[in-house]
Formats: structure tokens, C-alpha cells, sequence
């Protein structure tokens, strides 16, 4: 029997431990003492544990745990994934201490108890009472930093080595409902330089305005691309978007516009490449940068996040179906799932707790929701890898 803590007060110590991701260094936070927490509870139980700091991201970490058998070499076997790191919480909106696990109403409220720090609290009580050292196959544990910012952790899990589990179950919130797609991601910035001058003389300048009109008219052209050529009917929106998101330029109504700046938001089917979505940017910019050399510049906002999507009716799919009852639906929100994917094992998205309560103040867990979440995840890893009840 493990000396692990009881479930609850593994929960509260998650909880009670910031692990905040932010763009803004206000807010940002290291996930170091979570990971420690985690590196603890997991080498009580067996594991061996290896941490690695962040190359892009200084005092950030991934932990990865592994159980093998003994002769193993370490390939097939299960991975239990999820980030460590929450978001900001909105001080004007949280009515309780999102840092201390509060029990009201059938819930248990606090920042990451959904999203998705309590997940790893799931899994070690999952594991609490199987005899691991009956494992026929490996089992995996992986927790990552920054997945609400910049996903940098998912995109350094070569730094662990070779990494060759035949299943991946990432526990982003799904009231365990298992999910196998969702749209890829990619903010852009285009700035126009123009040249000012007076308003009352037009040609005594380059209004950068006027500029970027011509590229948001390119640019809708691209979105009624997007709807003809590409198609998927699992999604409620089933094309690609582009979204103009946010523009500014000028100062003044008495002078020409010298610059003009936009942020477009575009979510890519799954099975779409990066170059090829850039390709389609560029060949609307590319004859507008042609009649205004120099004035039109492209600025990726952020690392693009790929589509995913997982067979239907892979071995992992069908097993999750199977125990949890629950058939398989698309995301509209992006995870790590591309990057565990690459890994080469068949991957879905599936956790306790809603997706509604991601990013939400008073963020919760319902009490009903967590023995049957327990047990179903008990009952995959047995399924898997073979360990019974101690």
C-alpha cells in the first residue's frame, strides 16, 4: 500500500501551489513547485522520475515518470498527460480563494481544479491501489509547463528521449468524454509602413490605411477560399476561419496615415500543413507587397499550434468508448495533443471535469463527477497496462 496522501488533500496541495502562465511578466509564475510535488508523490509510488527545464522558458519544467516492467525497453505501454500551469485569475470575479480547494454545493472550487492541475491528482489516485510491479507494459506520466501561453513544454518532449508509448490520453477537462480532433491555430500580425504628410496634399504621402484595405480585401477572398476548398463536417464551423481581430493606424484626421497594424486569428483544419496555410497567406500579400515594395511585413504573433485528429477507430478510441460510454466528439479548443501525437502513439483528449469551467472565476469540479473518474481511469490503465489491485 502507498504512502500516498488522501485524495482530497492531494488535490488542495495542487491547488493551494500557483503554477500561473502569462504573455504578462506580472502575472507568469515558475511551475517548479508543483513539479516537485508531483516528482514526490510519483517516485512514492515507484516511478522513476526525470525533470528537465525549459530551454525557451527559464525556471519552467516538464516532469516525465515512468513505470517499466522489468525487461522492458521501454516502447508501447500508456502516457497520462496533462499541463501543469493555470491562468490568471480575474481578482474582481472570484468570490473564494482560487488558491485554497473550497468544498461548497456538491463542488470543489479553486484555480486548476478543472483546468487542469486536479487531473494529476486523478491519476495518482487511479494508481494508489494497483500493484504495479505486475505492469506487462510501460506506463507514463508527463506534465508540462505553459500550455495557456505558448505550449513550450509539449514542444520539448524530445528533450526526454525516445518516447514510444502506443497510447496517449491528455486530461484536459471532457467530463470524460473522449475527443479526437480540433482545429489548429496561428495568430499573425501584417503592418503596413506607409508615409505621412498632410491630409489636404494625398500625394504627398502613403496612407497605410489605404494599404491595408487592399490586404483585408485579399484577405477575404482567402476567407471564401477557406469555405470552398476546404470542408470537414465534424465541426460546427466546418472550414477553416480567419478572423480580423484587432487594427489600428493613424493619429490624426488631418494627417496621412504613416502606419497601420492588424492581428488576424486562423484555425486550420486537422490535416492541414503550417507551409501550406502560409503559402495561401502569402500568395494574397505577395502582389500587394509587389506594388508596395517594402510596406507590407507578416509577423507570426505566436508558435502555430497544428490540427488534430486521432483514427475513430483506433485501439485507444474505441478501449475509452468502451469503459467510459461516452462516444468520441471534436474540440473547438486547441491542446497538446498534435505534440504528444508526434510522438508516434495513437492520442486523444480526455478528462474529468467541463470544459466550461476552463478559464472561468469560481472554477469547479462536481464532487459526483469524481469517483466514477477514478475508476474509469483506473480501469484504462489496467486495460492497458496490466496491473491489478494490490
Amino acid at each position: 500500500m502507498s504512502q500516498l496522501p488522501p485524495f482530497l488533500t492531494l488535490y488542495r496541495e495542487l491547488i493551494a501551489t500557483p503554477s500561473v502562465s502569462c504573455l504578462d511578466p506580472h502575472w507568469d509564475t515558475s511551475n517548479k513547485a508543483v513539479i516537485d510535488k508531483l516528482a514526490n508523490w510519483l517516485t512514492t509510488l515507484g516511478f522513476q522520475v526525470s525533470v528537465n527545464e525549459l530551454t525557451r522558458q527559464q525556471g519552467k519544467y516538464n516532469l516525465l515518470a515512468k513505470y517499466l516492467p522489468t525487461g522492458s525497453d521501454g516502447k508501447g505501454g500508456l502516457l497520462l498527460a496533462g499541463h501543469t500551469d493555470t491562468v490568471p485569475w480575474d481578482e474582481g470575479r472570484w468570490t473564494k480563494d482560487p488558491f485554497q480547494l473550497h468544498e461548497a454545493d456538491g463542488k470543489l472550487y479553486g484555480l486548476g481544479s478543472a483546468d487542469m492541475k486536479g487531473f494529476f491528482a486523478f491519476v495518482l489516485e487511479a494508481l494508489r491501489d494497483l500493484d504495479l510491479s505486475k505492469c506487462t507494459k510501460p506506463l507514463y506520466v508527463l506534465a508540462t509547463a505553459d500550455e495557456e501561453t505558448t505550449m513550450a513544454g509539449a514542444r520539448e518532449l524530445a528533450a526526454f528521449g525516445e518516447l514510444k508509448p502506443d497510447f496517449a490520453i491528455i486530461g484536459e477537462p471532457t467530463s470524460m468524454t473522449p475527443v479526437t480532433m480540433h482545429k489548429g491555430h496561428l495568430t499573425e500580425g501584417i503592418r503596413v509602413t506607409g508615409k505621412s504628410g498632410h491630409s489636404s496634399n494625398p500625394a504627398g504621402g502613403i496612407n497605410a490605411i489605404e494599404i491595408m484595405h487592399d490586404v483585408i480585401t485579399g484577405l477575404r477572398e482567402l476567407q471564401r477560399d477557406f469555405q470552398q476548398r476546404y470542408h470537414d463536417d465534424n465541426f460546427a464551423v466546418p472550414y477553416p476561419t480567419l478572423n480580423f481581430g484587432n487594427i489600428h493606424g493613424g493619429d490624426a484626421a488631418n494627417r496621412i496615415c504613416a502606419c497601420c497594424e492588424m492581428h488576424i486569428d486562423l484555425r486550420p483544419l486537422p490535416g492541414m500543413r503550417m507551409d501550406e496555410l502560409y503559402g495561401l497567406l502569402d500568395a494574397k500579400l505577395k502582389p500587394l507587397q509587389q506594388q508596395f515594395p517594402n510596406a507590407i511585413c507578416l509577423e507570426h504573433l505566436h508558435e502555430a499550434i497544428p490540427g488534430y485528429k486521432c483514427d475513430p477507430d483506433s485501439a485507444i478510441v474505441q478501449l475509452v468508448q468502451d469503459v467510459t460510454g461516452n462516444s468520441a466528439e471534436p474540440a473547438n479548443y486547441c491542446t497538446e495533443a498534435p505534440f504528444v501525437q508526434d510522438l508516434g502513439c495513437q492520442t486523444i483528449v480526455m478528462g474529468p471535469g467541463s470544459i466550461a469551467q476552463a478559464h472561468q472565476p469560481d472554477e469547479f469540479i462536481r464532487l459526483d463527477e469524481i469517483a466514477p473518474a477514478q475508476q474509469q481511469l483506473r480501469q484504462i490503465i489496467t486495460r492497458v497496462c496490466g496491473p491489478a489491485r494490490a
